[in-house]
């Protein structure tokens, strides 16, 4: 019985190559060609991989090949298969010093800068990162009443906050640093809110993994799942496909996969939560698929609070932690003598006022604004344009809301599914404006999830015309999406316990 599916040999491939070039298609034209919804098999086909019999049959006659001569051996096969099982069970000495000294190049190209909103220039990774702390305690797990909560601080008021001593006495949990947690576990979920430095965390460990200074014997690949999920929506890509179209092809299929078989990558799969909806269970599920068969691989996946509601199996979940004094202290610094474009001296002297001034009690709210290095950021920048902290304080809290509301996804081209996505700044303001009044003047700084919907609610029917007006349960609903929505893309809103 004849195979189900066939694949080209090395020659060929060339041939086909060389047919497919005298034609002037891309790929698309010959999906189309032969009756495709994708490149997929197309791509598949001059990879060197098996495609279905008929569609191998098809290609060769638009082409203008004989297709007998073109098929892989069966024998040929074999060995083919008996190499990869060497590759996957020991990488040759050399071949692998060859693939980590090129993924090296590569890491250090793709992971050595950052870019920073409203600076002009990108900036080398290791000039300004600060080491994150993180805790195996996710504090939206806990099962406690808000008097519960309000005990550890009852003489609350909120005229007189103090948010992060609020969240250290809230978070009464072992924080480690982010990189003994790397080495800890071998499969991870890093969680964080907006801003947190997830993203810069990755990068982080992707560089001095490929530096030998951490988890040596790994070799990082760094995979974005948005720009994934944005291939796998047109062309049906597989993840490992996915991987090895990323490194372009400066490694080769066998490679790779012994590589994985063997369990010395280290896959960190960045933006779970910047899938869009209405693929993400698609991606969930080949990054399953990929997690099973390369099981002796480490893997960490990012992803915003509250924005993960799937589990996987067999990873241990973490979140980034707020910034305490000292990483404040260092990231000021760094930002300082790093962007300022002055002298040495001169930044030094920067970053010393901004931390005396920060400290004044006169400052205490926007010293709030500073435990998380996106917004810590926005506050460096506005101090360093005007020489000192805005005089308003609205100044730098219509930055950061802005940020937050708006640019923080505009500038990475994340688009979301939900409802909430066709609220204009203005909206969010405006509904954000109106829960925190309510609130404020009821001194609550917590609250339950099922009031703050129906305050929702109420805004959704005083402010728009819809089918759904009268409907109580799909205004709810509605506002339902929107709360998980203002939680997840912005972290305004905040889950701190069930």
């Amino acid at each position: 019985m004849g195979k189900r599916s066939l694949q080209a040999s090395s020659e060929g491939i060339r041939k086909a190559r060389q047919a497919f070039k005298r034609k002037g298609w891309t790929q698309e034209n010959l999906a189309n060609e032969v009756g495709l919804e994708t490149r997929q098999p197309i791509w598949k086909f001059f990879s060197g991989k098996p495609v279905e019999r008929q569609v191998f049959h098809e290609i060769c006659q638009i082409l203008n090949i004989n297709s007998e001569e073109i098929i892989q051996a069966e024998e040929n096969t074999q060995e083919q298969n008996i190499e990869s099982i060497k590759i996957s069970t020991a990488l040759a000495s050399d071949s692998e010093k060859r693939i980590r000294s090129v993924l090296k190049d590569k890491t250090q190209h793709q992971c050595g800068t950052l870019r920073f909103l409203d600076i002009s220039r990108p900036l080398y990774l290791e000039d300004v990162y600060v080491d994150i702390n993180v805790s195996e305690e996710i504090s939206s797990h806990k099962w406690l009443k808000i008097e519960s909560l309000q005990n550890l601080k009852p003489d609350l008021n909120l005229s007189q906050l103090n948010l992060s001593q609020i969240n250290r006495l809230e978070i009464k949990k072992s924080q480690q640093l982010g990189f003994d947690i790397v080495v800890k576990y071998p499969r991870i979920i890093v969680q964080g809110r907006p801003g947190s430095g997830k993203s810069t965390f990755l990068q982080a460990i992707a560089m001095y993994c490929s530096q030998g200074k951490l988890l040596a014997d790994s070799i990082p690949i760094l995979i974005s799942l948005k720009t994934f999920a944005e291939k796998y929506k047109v062309y049906n890509q597989s993840l490992f496909d996915y991987i090895l179209e990323c490194l372009n092809n400066e490694i080769n299929y066998l490679e790779l996969n012994g590589i994985l078989q063997n369990g010395r990558a280290l896959i960190l799969l960045d933006g779970l939560d910047e899938v869009q909806e209405s693929i993400s269970k698609n991606i969930i599920t080949e990054i399953n698929s990929f997690t099973n068969k390369f099981y002796k691989c480490r893997i960490i996946i990012t992803c915003r609070i509250a924005a993960q509601l799937y589990k996987f199996r067999d990873f241990i979940e973490v979140e980034i932690v707020d910034f305490n004094e000292s990483q404040i202290v260092i990231f000021v610094y760094q930002w300082f003598l790093t962007v300022a474009q002055t002298s040495f001296a001169a930044a030094k002297t920067l970053a010393e006022q901004f931390i005396q001034k920060l400290q004044l009690s006169e400052n205490q709210q926007i010293h709030e604004l500073t435990t998380t290095p996106l917004l810590l950021s926005i506050t460096c920048l506005l101090f360093h344009t005007h020489g000192d902290f805005p005089r308003s304080r609205s100044e730098i809290y219509k930055q950061g809301l802005e940020l937050l509301l708006i640019r923080w996804d505009e500038a990475r081209g994340i688009e979301r599914d939900e409802l909430y996505r066709y609220f204009s700044l203005l909206d969010k303001i405006k509904l954000l404006s109106q829960i925190a009044k309510i609130y404020f003047t009821e001194n609550q700084y917590y609250f339950t999830e099922s009031r703050t919907q129906q305050l929702i609610a109420n805004y959704l029917r005083q402010s728009y015309t819809s089918k759904h007006i009268e409907d109580t349960e799909a205004l709810l609903l509605d506002s339902h999406a929107i709360l998980k929505a203002i939680e997840a893309q912005h972290g305004l809103l905040v889950q701190r316990a069930r």
